[in-house]
């Protein structure tokens, strides 16, 4: 196919947030160098990493301007010198810099394939929110048989985390807020709570025997913080620290010691495929395996049009959303949000 030398992109301009980030149609297109893969890209995956970095609060975030995102899936177009797989033509889903775009470039070696009877918009969160869920609960020890509490239970993450926590056997609480309960029931969660109550905890512990729960997967961050170090069980229960969607939340060692016995533990899904490779690559051999068993299914996705990403940002900070949200950078999408429907 021929590659254009100019294309459409979602550039950050400032730090303010995603209302500084607009549509440009004279990007270049870049061109792969040693070991990397450009390929068209048919779907960007939406995080609330991409918030932190238009505020400025992502650690070693880039400085504007910037082409935005960095999660997508497509076709590959074009292979840097050393590549010898995935090969021209291969559908692929990966992470790296600029995904908010008509083409990006990956690293050949971490290009991991779309799996069997998916779409590439599908394929979406299988190297973001897919292994943040399942290393969470790994890290978090769970078990058969325990209570583990889910925050945003209803977003990307957390609906893995809730499928996952089910197929292993644990009793699942989540939170939401109120209009988000039926999707978070409809996953298998066994209680949902309101995400915005001020007694948070209190309810947790009212369904736990006033025990609390074994673990706690934390992304709210802010005043839900304190909430979630209270619901755990004291000395055994662990939380799972992974987002800070609310914002920072101070915890010190005289909270651990006298007041939240609990344990605490920090993840990145980044730091860990860099620091842990083979644990990241047998949580991946894990997914794969139960997406190839039925267990993970192609989920239901939020598409925008490329142009319409600030919106979309500003609609996941508002918590207005539920699931996975995607960009669709074609020309001609459009303009209208949709789902796409399980297979």
């Amino acid at each position: 196919m021929t590659i254009p030398a100019t294309m459409r992109a979602l550039r950050q301009r400032s730090l303010h947030g995603p209302q500084d980030m607009f549509l440009i149609t004279d990007a270049p297109v870049p061109r792969p160098g040693p070991g990397q893969v450009l390929i068209r890209v048919a779907a960007a995956g939406i995080n609330f990493a991409d918030l932190s970095k238009s505020h400025g609060t992502f650690r070693d975030g880039p400085q504007p301007p910037y082409i935005a995102g960095f999660e997508a899936a497509g076709e590959i177009v074009a292979l840097g010198d050393s590549v010898t797989g995935p090969a021209l033509g291969a559908p692929v889903v990966g992470v790296g810099d600029g995904a908010f775009a008509d083409y990006m470039l990956l690293p050949a070696a971490a290009a991991v394939p779309v799996p069997d009877g998916w779409t590439c918009q599908h394929a979406l969160g299988l190297l973001v929110n897919l292994p943040t869920a399942l290393a969470a609960l790994k890290l978090g020890g769970l078990d058969a048989g325990q209570t583990v509490l889910i925050h945003a239970a209803a977003g990307a993450t957390g609906q893995a985390a809730t499928i996952l926590a089910k197929h292993h056997g644990a009793t699942v609480i989540g939170t939401a807020s109120p209009g988000k309960h039926e999707t978070v029931l409809g996953l298998g969660a066994d209680h949902v709570l309101d995400s915005r109550a001020t007694d948070l905890a209190v309810r947790v512990k009212q369904l736990t025997g006033d025990t609390g729960v074994d673990l706690v997967l934390e992304s709210a961050g802010g005043s839900t913080f304190e909430h979630s170090l209270a619901a755990a069980k004291r000395v055994t229960g662990r939380v799972v620290v992974f987002g800070l969607a609310g914002g920072q939340a101070p915890v010190t060692n005289w909270d651990l010691v006298y007041k939240h016995q609990i344990q605490l533990i920090g993840l990145n899904i980044g730091v860990l495929i860099h620091a842990a490779p083979q644990l990241f690559g047998e949580i991946m051999g894990e997914l794969l395996a139960l997406i190839a068993a039925g267990v993970l299914k192609p989920g239901v996705s939020t598409a925008y049009d490329l142009a319409d990403g600030s919106a979309a940002l500003a609609e996941l900070e508002a918590r207005a959303t539920v699931g996975k949200l995607a960009l669709l950078p074609r020309v001609g999408c459009p303009l209208t949000r949709h789902s796409i429907p399980l297979p």
